[in-house]
């Protein structure tokens, strides 16, 4: 993915392409990194979805409101959104980073995906950082369920299996991959009385949970 697609991606072209290359350079690389614009790109990434959410729900009340903000503008949500636009690939990253895989890190990712939204405000102002970070969420907020965003897959399994009074899935790790910095885990989920098994991998034992929830989850969904 090069730093033209990007741009594409994002809908918006930088004058200054100096402040793009701070918002995709982490503090282990260079001195000149983007934790400032992380900083910058919060502020600007709260207004603009607080202001969407009210204008697009009139008729929220201002504690799911609130809900939906914060859940939107969450590491998670910032890290998928940084996934889908392939950021991981264009961070310039210190050695350690690179082999310790920072660049999936969902923590990384969404801290750069807030450097983009400062770096674009610097460079074009509030309209066009506004603009980037509507051309972004629009959709993904179409897609999502209201009712639930926000709430972890593990978290929405659970609340479904509860529900019904059923017994709680059991989550087993059944392999691990790579060395002590960099590892993977494989993670089996299984849901006994509903006769259901799905697996997920992630860098993390947690993130591979959520992927394996997220299997099972879907499977009940499927079901008629």
């Amino acid at each position: 993915m090069s730093r033209d697609a990007l741009c594409r991606q994002l809908g918006y072209v930088f004058t200054q392409p100096q402040l793009l290359q701070r918002a995709l350079t982490h503090r282990s690389h260079s001195q000149t990194h983007y934790e400032r614009l992380e900083f910058l790109g919060d502020s600007v990434l709260n207004c603009v979805v607080a202001r969407h959410l009210y204008d697009a729900y009139p008729g929220l009340p201002e504690g799911d409101l609130s809900r939906l903000r914060s859940n939107l503008v969450n590491q998670q949500t910032l890290s998928i959104l940084a996934q889908q636009l392939h950021l991981g690939e264009m961070l310039l990253l210190g050695e350690g980073e690179r082999k310790s895989a920072g660049f999936r890190r969902p923590s990384i990712l969404a801290d750069a995906m807030e450097a983009l939204f400062g770096a674009v405000f610097l460079d074009g102002g509030f309209e066009a950082a506004r603009q980037v970070v509507l051309n972004l969420y629009v959709p993904f907020i179409a897609q999502a369920d209201v009712q639930t965003l926000g709430k972890d897959y593990k978290t929405l399994l659970q609340e479904y299996l509860q529900g019904r009074k059923l017994a709680l899935p059991k989550y087993t790790v059944i392999a691990t991959r790579g060395e002590a910095h960099a590892q993977e885990f494989q993670v089996q989920c299984e849901v006994g009385q509903l006769k259901i098994t799905a697996r997920g991998e992630g860098v993390s034992r947690r993130a591979a949970e959520q992927v394996a929830a997220e299997a099972a989850y879907r499977q009940i969904e499927a079901q008629p």
